[in-house]
Order: structure tokens, then sequence, then C-alpha cells
């Protein structure tokens, strides 16, 4: 049989590379003192970079968890069944500690170190990342109870990874979910109409419908419901002690655009067990730790998945073909790559330096906790916005190709709008930039002193600061041009960082186009004079040893 076509000019499988050789990622983690976690993270980062752990992610997404309500029997049994990949990735995430390990941490900057990893990991399969995020920031509002934390953080924060519905206690590890919005309220969870009944013993029995309940597969469920005090804060295990599932019926799983590996729930509350957390009537309060640490994962997980898409984009333009030479020597695609790298480099190093904060608010530090709250709201928006518009530009660079399911990038494009929805959509993380400016306004003037450590260095960087200056003291309408007013607070906030600690090539890029003005409104619109081929390098694709 005569041969009907020879295979040129196709690029060579993203396998076989360290994902952890990130130089925005690296200088982030050793400038907050956690240069002893290198070289895990670089462990991990081969593993990520592997074919093996590629195709658990692909089988993980080709094959989607399936609830089981019933048994043959016609017993309840409410449980979910997923593919054994979807079991590597939660052992692997979970043994490295990217869950609750650094609650347990006392190695300086350890939740930096956490979201180092995170990043990398999470450029592997983003969906398993979702209960390993959840059980990270249930530590805190289990906090609200000292007795509650005494009992289960030390399993939280096990990095044994134990699937199966289990009496808590006796497994080696446990994974924690939320259960917040209801059908009638969404973000607004004080429309919340579940209700919580006080017990003798203590405890309380919950009724009532939640509408995304995220991992309804985990042990343990922060959820939110109607006391007699107010609303407020419970956890409910799905097996009570004495062995019996919980009250907690799993009515269908979500048909969701992406991140089809990890399974989102309808649940219905039926007389179900629960233990309040904090006091009654205070259930915001005490879960908005939760909540801000999920939404320091939302962007740092869009930061990871833009490293993956430059990665990505620039791995295909080094070896693929058109008109006569190599993609990336071609102009207007070099213009593309170097903007997608700045974008990247900018959210990663935001991204790193709110885990920073975060670390040196938990050691006490009011100042890092100001910029953090200011901060971490500004960076949600803006971050997370950005994710989806990233990850097209990345998959065109790959052409018809991109657009194949076999290249991973449709993964990557459903994936991204995610982080931008999860902890409230855009209007919500704008509103609560607003509202903590309102109601600490210190914070404004925690976040505008992280700005003036870069004065002088950039004349680009100074005017725009100068500007948001002035925006902040026009009140006019203030609610209305939220966005526009933590969009120019997230780009000044990312500019000092990138002046101050990123790369010469990078931030100069980055001041000229987002900060100058001279960018358009797509991607590959940098203006002439950035030194771009240092950019692309700063993404190539670097062996693993």
């Amino acid at each position: 049989m005569t041969a009907t076509h020879e295979v040129t000019n196709q690029v060579p499988l993203p396998y076989g590379h360290d994902a952890a050789a990130d130089p925005a990622l690296l200088a982030a983690l050793h400038r907050a003192g956690a240069g002893w976690a290198e070289p895990e993270l670089r462990e991990l980062g081969r593993l990520a970079g592997s074919e093996q752990a590629a195709e658990w992610g692909r089988l993980a997404n080709e094959h989607p968890p399936v609830l089981h309500t019933h048994d043959r029997f016609g017993h309840r049994i409410d449980e979910v069944e997923f593919h054994p990949s979807w079991h590597e990735l939660m052992r692997t995430a979970v043994g490295h500690g990217l869950h609750a390990a650094p609650w347990r941490d006392d190695r300086p900057g350890a939740h930096t170190a956490r979201a180092a990893k995170f990043h990398v990991w999470g450029q592997v399969e983003a969906g398993h990342t979702c209960p390993v995020s959840m059980t990270y920031a249930a530590v805190p509002a289990l906090r609200a109870t000292p007795a509650l934390a005494a009992e289960f953080e030390p399993l939280l924060a096990a990095t044994a990874y134990d699937y199966g519905l289990r009496e808590p206690h006796g497994k080696r590890g446990l994974i924690a979910g939320m259960s917040m919005t209801e059908k009638q309220g969404g973000s607004d969870v004080r429309t919340n109409t579940t209700t919580a009944v006080p017990q003798p013993d203590g405890s309380y029995r919950l009724t009532g419908h939640k509408w995304f309940t995220s991992a309804p597969m985990s042990d343990l469920f922060l959820t939110l419901a109607q006391a007699p005090g107010g609303l407020s804060c419970f956890l409910l295990p799905r097996v009570l002690p004495d062995g019996s599932r919980n009250r907690l019926h799993l009515q269908r799983l979500k048909d969701k655009l992406g991140n089809r590996s990890n399974a989102s729930a309808e649940i219905e509350y039926d007389e179900a067990y629960g233990r309040l957390v904090g006091e009654e009537g205070r259930g915001v309060r005490t879960i908005i730790e939760m909540v801000n640490m999920t939404r320091l994962d939302c962007t740092i997980g869009a930061a990871s998945g833009m490293r993956l898409g430059a990665t990505r984009a620039v791995q295909h333009a080094l070896h693929r073909r058109a008109f006569g030479k190599a993609l990336v020597d071609q102009p207007l695609m070099r213009n593309v790559l170097a903007d997608l790298v700045v974008e990247s480099e900018a959210a990663t190093t935001v991204a790193m330096r709110l885990a920073q904060a975060t670390d040196a608010a938990l050691a006490g530090d009011e100042q890092e906790a100001l910029v953090r709250r200011l901060g971490l709201a500004v960076a949600k928006y803006w971050v997370c916005k950005r994710g989806p518009a990233h990850a097209a530009e990345a998959l065109e660079c790959l052409g018809g190709n991109g657009y194949v399911e076999e290249s991973g990038m449709p993964r990557l494009y459903r994936e991204a709008p995610l982080v931008s929805i999860w902890e409230g959509s855009g209007n919500v993380a704008a509103l609560d930039a607003l509202r903590a400016m309102a109601g600490r306004p210190e914070t404004v003037d925690a976040l505008l002193g992280e700005l003036d450590a870069a004065a002088g260095a950039d004349r680009r960087l100074d005017a725009a600061v100068a500007a948001l200056r002035k925006r902040l003291t026009d009140l006019d309408q203030l609610e209305y041009r939220t966005r526009r007013l933590v969009e120019a607070m997230a780009l000044a906030f990312q500019g000092s960082l990138l002046v101050r600690y990123g790369d010469q090539a990078v931030a100069d890029a980055f001041c000229a186009s987002r900060l100058g003005g001279d960018h358009g409104a797509a991607f590959g619109t940098l203006p002439p004079g950035p030194d771009v081929e240092a950019i692309i390098d700063r993404a190539r694709p670097v062996p693993a040893a």
C-alpha cells in the first residue's frame, strides 16, 4: 500500500518538563522566606510536567463522577463514584500538603510554600483542587469553636488521602466541603431558608435545600442555616459517630461547562445532624475567613491556568513553522506570546504576594493583614477576570490544533471562567473591595503604602498611582463605577510588584502597556520597546532533570 501522507511540522507532546521551573514563582517563594520548600516544589513540578500526570488529568475529565443515590436493594446511599485517576490526583495533592497541612506547619512561609505547590500542581488538572482548597479554608472557620478545631484539625491537616464514607475519627485524613448557596439567593446568603433546630444534646437538626454543594463526597461540610439566633454556621459530617449516614441526600450532580472531574451537587438536608461553629447569628462572620482563603486560591488558580496557557503557547510556537520560519520568530506572534507571559507573571506575582501577606497576617502583622484584606478582593476580581481571555488567546496560538480536545486547551478554556464565579462573581468581588474601603479605610492607606514603595522607579507607574489617588477622592456614583476603580487598583498593585521584584523586561512591558495606555483590547498589542525575546524565554518549558 502506498503511503498517503507523511506527518511533518507537528509539535512534540508537551511533557517531560519541570512545571516548577517558573522564575516568577520561584522568586516569590524565596522572597517570602520559604526557599526551604523548593526541593519539594521541584519534585512536584517534575511530576506535574510528566505524561503520567497529564493522563490522570485527562481521564478524570473523560470519566466524570457518577452519583449513586440508592443501592440495589433500595437503600439510600448517596455516594459519588470517581475514576481512579481522580484519586491519584487527590492522593498527590494531599500527600504534598496542598490542603490544610500549612496550619500545622510552623516553618516560615508555610502558606506561601503551599500556594506555590497549588500553583504548580493545579496546571495538571484544576477540578480536584476544589476540595483541596476547601479543606485548606475550613480550618480558620473551625477555629471559631476551639473544641471543634482540636477535634478535626489534625485529621484535616494529615497528609493521608483516605477516600470513602466512614466515621471521621476512624479515618487517617479528612476532606472538607462547603455548602452555602441556595436557589433563591446565590451569593446573597442572608436569604437562606434552611433551618437549624437546637437539640437537648447541644447539636442541631438542619432541614432545607442547597443549590450548590462543592465536593459532596467530602467527610465534613461547613454550611449556613437559620437558627433561632439568626444565620449561623454549622459543621455536618457525612457519617455519624454510630456509623450511620447523616441525612444529607444528594439530589443530582450539576452538568457544568467545565470543572467536570469535580462533583457539584444539589443537596437536601432532612433533619441532618449538625454542630454549631462560632455563635448563633454570626454565621457570615464565622465563615468569612474560609471565604477569604478560597478567594486566595481562586487567584492562585487563575494564575496557574495562565502559566499553563503561556507555556503551552510558547512550546507550540517554538516547534511549529509557518511562512518559512518558526512561529516564535514571527514578529506578530512574538508580540502575542510576550503579552501572554506578561499577564501570567503579573498574575503569579500578585497571587504570591497575597499568600505572603497571609503568612504575615497569621503571625500578627496588622499592616500585612490590611494589605491582604483589600488586595485580595482587588486581585480576586481582576486576575480571575483576565483568565478566560488569556485562555482563549493561548488556545488560538495553537490554531485549529488548540481547538481539538487532545491538545488540552479546550479544557483550560472551559475551566477559566470558574474562579471568577466561585466565591463571588465579578460584581461581588468588586463590591467586597468597596466594602473593605468603607468599613476599614485604613486598608486604602495600607495598599497605597504598598504602591508607594515603588515610587520613582517608573514614571508610568507613578502616573497610574497618581490617577488612582484622584479616583479615590471622587466619590460620585462610586458603586456604579466600582469595577473601573478596582481594575485601576489591581493594575497599579501588579505594576508596583513587578517594578520592585519582577524581571526588568516584564516590568517594562507591563508598565508600557497596562499603565502607559499604549495597549489594545486584545493580547498581542504590546508597544515597541520591550525585550520580547527575554520575556518569551521565561516561559520556555525547562526539561525535567
